[in-house]
């Protein structure tokens, strides 16, 4: 999946509002930790995850993607009219059915003409709407295209914390559910253009993707549980991860001394330096949220390259890799040239 025409016109983040410290959580669940004999800060000591950010009142992933939405066609300088595709990539969702995208599609008032629909892929979500996106550019299908997401994870916060909370709570249970306490909210949404319609602007040149579906069983998810392997994701997704680093180098003609920035997908502090040990990063080129924001999913990706460019990180002809993986188990590493 590599392009020559396609750039990105636009691009958004939005933080939710309310911030949650793990302080907070370890003093709700205390009761549960002292019967159990849970000394180590595994949110903040393990994870380094001191807080994360979620929604005031009942804010709906369309919404939130509607949010971001708004300010990357803003940002794109575009009207709506002018969409013809919408990806919504939110592993969040309003409703089984009808999808996420339609009810962002109509809060936008894009085009009938404006295809949509929803992209489900857990943290990789946002990259493969991406390239779903830009290859219908490159073949001169589409002028535009919004690729959306808005993660909501007040719901599992609620529902993981009653359990944890309970005076049957076991530990395994507490070690099985310990990643949805990782979660974190937000919302991005990005502009593809074919290239000649936004001269200047940064270039998507595509990526690698690879495969180990062995392993779908390591995270299983609802919008009110997740039960996680997170030691054996760690290890086989790392595994995987090198595989596609290596497609990555034959395909891009990636070496790591030669980027100048890495936006990984932000799980936690274990994982980030499990990735910065594997493929010899430089810590400096990694830009990290996850200490204050969590794992808002596959909203985690667009969010550091905005992070990125709002803090003037970003210089012309900069060669920023975006790598994730995501639960069942798949990886993607895909470049930005800005």
């Amino acid at each position: 999946m590599l392009f020559q025409h396609v750039a990105i016109a636009g691009l958004a983040h939005i933080d939710a509002p309310r911030r949650l410290s793990s302080d907070e959580i370890n003093a709700r669940l205390k009761p549960t930790l002292d019967r159990l004999g849970i000394r180590t800060d595994v949110l903040k000591d393990i994870a380094g995850i001191h807080a994360r950010r979620l929604w005031d009142g009942d804010m709906l992933a369309s919404d939130a993607a509607t949010l971001a939405g708004v300010k990357a066609l803003a940002d794109a300088g575009i009207e709506p009219d002018r969409v013809g595709l919408l990806v919504n990539t939110s592993v969040s969702r309003d409703y089984l059915e009808p999808s996420t995208a339609s009810i962002v599609s109509g809060n936008l008032k894009l085009s009938e003409n404006c295809q949509n629909f929803d992209v489900a892929n857990a943290c990789l979500a946002f990259i493969n709407g991406m390239d779903i996106a830009s290859r219908m550019i490159e073949r001169g299908e589409i002028d535009y295209a919004l690729v959306v997401d808005g993660e909501t994870a007040g719901l599992a916060y609620d529902k993981t914390l009653e359990r944890l909370s309970s005076p049957d709570a076991t530990e395994e249970m507490f070690r099985n559910e310990l990643a949805t306490l990782t979660l974190g909210c937000g919302a991005a949404a990005m502009v593809l253009a074919r290239a000649e319609l936004a001269p200047g602007a940064p270039r998507y040149r595509g990526g690698v993707t690879r495969a180990a579906t062995q392993w779908n069983g390591l995270c299983r998810g609802n919008l009110d549980r997740m039960v996680t392997d997170t030691r054996l994701l760690l290890s086989e997704g790392l595994k995987l991860a090198q595989k596609t680093w290596i497609a990555a180098r034959s395909a891009l003609g990636w070496v790591a001394e030669e980027m100048d920035e890495f936006v990984i997908h932000q799980v936690s502090q274990v994982h980030t330096k499990a990735f910065v040990k594997a493929f010899g990063i430089d810590p400096k080129k990694v830009l990290t949220i996850f200490n204050e924001h969590g794992n808002i999913g596959p909203a985690s990706v667009p969010i550091v390259l905005s992070k990125l460019r709002e803090m003037g990180r970003l210089k012309k002809g900069d060669r920023v890799a975006l790598l994730g993986i995501g639960s069942g188990l798949n990886c993607s590493m895909a470049e930005v040239v800005w």
